[in-house]
């Protein structure tokens, strides 16, 4: 059990395994293709072993179960699971928290903007315009992926709104780097003159002698 939550299973991942179990029993690599068919390799931090170490978390806190042992020509054999009852109140319960209590969350961006007046005003909209390039790709990238899931119609609309979430966000930063950036090419964002304790990239400052005291 993890001793910040309390909970017997506390990786994100394990709210998509059940998720998805609630849909219909399947093996941990039907789980890893549907997850990233509908784009959820975004949302969770998924690899081949992050999957089965958290699949059997699952079993031992008792939230899913084997349900039956497949194999289809030569391939390995595969354990499909299903969800338990204890593990369907845990999911509603976990979502439920998620859902109306905000975290903390730590996002390496806003650290590194903490300290944007390090790069100078030509290394700092250099850096934006960069960053802004690759978040609109990334944008473009969800809302053709998203489109073609939505077109298959083999998926409801509420089973993959997160992309909707992730459009918006992802709208709302490209909006917020734009303005910056043309804040500081206009000068409406005014920028210090180095010293005060901070210097630009490629700058350095020889530390300050410190003071003996002569006896």
């Amino acid at each position: 059990m993890s001793p910040r939550t309390g909970r017997a299973v506390s990786n994100p991942l394990g709210l998509a395994i059940v998720g998805l179990l609630m849909e219909s029993p399947m093996h941990p690599h039907a789980m890893a293709a549907t997850m990233r068919e509908r784009g959820l390799d975004r949302v969770f931090k998924l690899t081949t072993g992050s999957l089965y170490d958290v699949v059997r978390a699952l079993e031992r806190a008792g939230w899913i179960e084997s349900r039956e042992t497949v194999r289809v020509g030569a391939r390995p054999e595969r354990t499909v699971y299903r969800y338990t009852a204890l593990g369907r109140e845990q999911f509603v319960r976990w979502v439920d928290e998620l859902v109306r209590v905000p975290a903390e969350e730590y996002p390496k961006f806003l650290s590194a903007v903490s300290y944007l007046g390090a790069l100078g005003p030509d290394g700092a909209v250099a850096a934006l315009r960069e960053r802004a390039g690759q978040v609109r790709a990334s944008l473009e990238e969800i809302r053709r992926e998203h489109g073609e899931v939505l077109r298959a119609g083999e998926v409801p609309r509420l089973f993959v709104v997160e992309a909707e979430y992730a459009v918006r966000m992802q709208e709302a930063e490209l909006a917020w780097i734009e303005e910056i950036a043309g804040d500081i090419e206009t000068g409406r964002l005014p920028w210090p003159e180095p010293g005060n304790g901070w210097v630009r990239a490629g700058e350095e400052t020889e530390p300050e002698p410190e003071e003996t005291e002569v006896r």
